[in-house]
């Protein structure tokens, strides 16, 4: 037995856990983030300052920012190492909940301590308290319940042991993993308890590979063997079971062409001869192109968002679905036929069911990957240049002419991409999230490096890129990361960007300045909706927001942090940046003035948003009559 303060214990607790995946065993916690303020600094903040054992202490600078990067540092570790964060009371407390929603709905593991109000409640209401009069046990901490797998709170010393053991539980769950919320009521995290030393033993928790059931497996080659057409969509199961190689051999063997979701981009090569790229609303026109003629569509480990089906619109309508899971909830999904176990596994155990099994595609899926590599070339070449101005006329009015004098960029953001392509290192992790840069990259980036793609899209958080870039960067030092973010995303959340210079851990942003929220504004206007308060714009003579657009030097900004900064108006000048940025050991920010309305196309792909069903404007009404047109087509679950 040894007698000691819950905040004591918790840090013991802590530095004794550790992982196994197929034999290799990995020490699972490593550190602690923090931004200390009244509620945890003197209770986990001093059993952290006593013996710290061998955790880190890390600070962050926004407690929303450094979950992020704990989140990222455990998807660039495939689940299998994390770095627990701690915040104080109320506000503190609520900047974390984004990053647990962001977490939670990429299947994450994410553990967060927020402290809490005191369990005896003497000090009512104390600093930051939240006070909910009909019950005074509410408090901030539980506006977390929606976003996390698992939340408690200490009220009791000895209560952490149940806590710690749950919270490991769900850690470790490959199905449903996410967000854990153990709230630490200030007063208990300096009281004492004398706690069994089996608490703190050396713990060893087995990530298993959950076995298929043949039966499931069955249903799965009947329908395959009966199909003509079929394609596979590989998502983030693919790459959390280390499963891509399997994948394409399996693919290879019965010419079975396959695609890939966000977070399964980086798990299969993209030079593969079957590797048709992203596909759905973030899509390419050779994945999207295939996808309309399947007759079987085997989703493995991807829970088939809106964007993967494209609303459900973009499969025919007598195609048969069928699901490799570890969740089955996301299993059941578009009444597939299921398999509840690991993407590996089940891969193998269907390739044995379905034999010498071949499909009757010829040249279909060598001539989609031609047309996109044609495709390829003009978006690479996309340039400004007198035919290029009443092209972007046609569907952004006069901005680019005033873009080009107030800003001074003349780079798409196409061009811009295929130039950092082929300039940074083969096997650079690039980390993204919000905006258009997503949609683009799903369909532009390529890599044949295992796990070099972090990109956020299950929550689409604004302001996860440059925090994510650091947890990835922390996750795997040795390598460049590269965050790709929009002006609009670092405005919103870029605090750690110093928190790297504070780590010596270099990062590389790549800001994309648009003058707005480019992404949204482009999805408002196709809709018939004005230009509204999408453009960083000052107001004007009749109090709009459609006045002068408002020039921001990043770079300038970004070097007051001390990172290395360039400004990039021209591809030439962007080459330049790309190059000396290579050479440097300090974190860098390359803000690249890129042309709006420059991104790639939705190839055929539809999106259900909420449009308007009654308008005065003649748009609105044509894009309602679109919109319900496409959803007749579509499956209606």
């Amino acid at each position: 037995m040894a007698i000691m303060t819950m905040g004591q214990a918790l840090v013991k607790f802590l530095d004794n856990q550790y992982v196994s995946f197929d034999g290799k065993e990995t020490k699972f916690v490593d550190g602690i983030f923090t931004v200390f303020g009244h509620g945890i600094v003197c209770g986990l903040g001093q059993a952290l300052d006593e013996n710290p054992g061998g955790l880190k202490v890390y600070q962050g600078k926004n407690e929303q920012g450094m979950a992020h990067v704990a989140t990222s540092f455990a998807k660039q570790n495939n689940r299998r190492k994390i770095i627990a964060c701690s915040s104080s009371i109320g506000p503190g407390a609520a900047n974390m909940i984004t990053a647990a929603a962001t977490a939670t709905v990429n299947n994450v593991p994410l553990l967060l301590f927020p402290a809490d109000t005191f369990a005896c409640r003497q000090p009512d209401p104390v600093l930051q308290q939240f006070e909910q009069p009909y019950s005074l046990s509410v408090t901030t901490n539980d506006a977390y319940k929606p976003v996390c797998r698992y939340w408690d709170r200490i009220v009791r010393p000895e209560q952490l042991m149940s806590a710690m053991t749950n919270a490991m539980r769900v850690l470790t769950d490959t199905a449903n993993t996410g967000a854990v919320c153990i709230a630490l009521c200030q007063d208990v995290e300096g009281e004492s308890y004398d706690y069994p030393d089996y608490f703190f033993e050396k713990r060893v928790h087995k990530i298993t590979r959950i076995a298929p059931a043949e039966d499931e497996i069955k249903d799965i080659a009947i329908a395959l063997l009966d199909a003509k057409k079929p394609l596979v969509i590989a998502g983030g199961g693919v790459r959390y079971s280390e499963a891509g190689r399997t994948l394409e051999a399996f693919c290879e063997k019965h010419n079975i062409p396959f695609a890939e979701t966000q977070n399964g981009k980086s798990a299969v090569l993209s030079s593969h001869m079957l590797n048709l790229g992203g596909v759905g609303v973030t899509g390419n026109l050779s994945a999207n192109t295939i996808a309309k003629d399947a007759d079987l569509v085997i989703g493995v480990g991807t829970r088939f968002s809106d964007f993967t089906t494209a609303s459900k619109s973009l499969f025919k309508s007598d195609a048969k679905f069928a699901t490799i899971n570890t969740d089955r909830f996301d299993a059941y999904k578009l009444s597939a036929i299921k398999a509840v176990c690991d993407a590996k596994l089940g891969i193998e155990l269907l390739d044995e069911m379905i034999e010498e099994y071949k499909t009757e595609y010829t040249t279909e899926i060598a001539d989609a990957k031609k047309a996109w590599s044609e495709e390829m070339t003009k978006l690479s070449e996309y340039m400004y240049s007198d035919d290029f101005e009443p092209i972007i006329k046609a569907r952004y009015e006069d901005t680019i002419p005033e873009f080009v004098d107030k800003i001074g960029g003349v780079i798409t953001q196409t061009s811009a991409l295929a130039l950092i392509r082929k300039i940074i290192d083969d096997d650079a992790i690039a980390v993204a999230a919000a905006g258009s840069l997503p949609g683009c990259m799903q369909r532009m980036w390529t890599t044949d490096a295992p796990n070099s793609y972090n990109m956020e899209y299950g929550y689409s958080c604004m302001g996860y890129e440059i925090a994510g870039a650091l947890g990835s960067k922390m996750a795997e030092p040795d390598k460049e990361v590269y965050a790709f973010c929009g002006d609009g995303s670092y405005l919103m959340l870029h605090s750690e960007l110093v928190t790297s210079i504070q780590e010596n851990k270099k990062i590389n942003v790549l800001l994309f300045d648009n003058a707005g929220f480019g992404c949204i504004n482009n999805l408002q206007m196709s809709n018939g909706i004005g230009n509204l308060a999408t453009e960083f714009r000052k107001r004007d003579e009749n109090g709009n927001l459609l006045g002068d657009l408002i020039p921001i030097d990043f770079a300038m900004n970004a070097a007051a942090y001390g990172a290395k900064t360039y400004t990039a108006k021209t591809l030439e000048e962007l080459e330049t940046a790309l190059i000396d940025s290579k050479k440097q050991n300090v974190s860098t920010l390359i803000d690249i003035k890129v042309l709006p309305k420059s991104m790639t196309d939705g190839y055929g792909a539809w999106w259900h948003v909420g449009i308007a069903s009654t308008s005065e404007k003649e748009a609105v009404n044509s894009a309602y009559k679109n919109k319900e047109e496409n959803l007749r087509k579509a499956r209606k679950f």
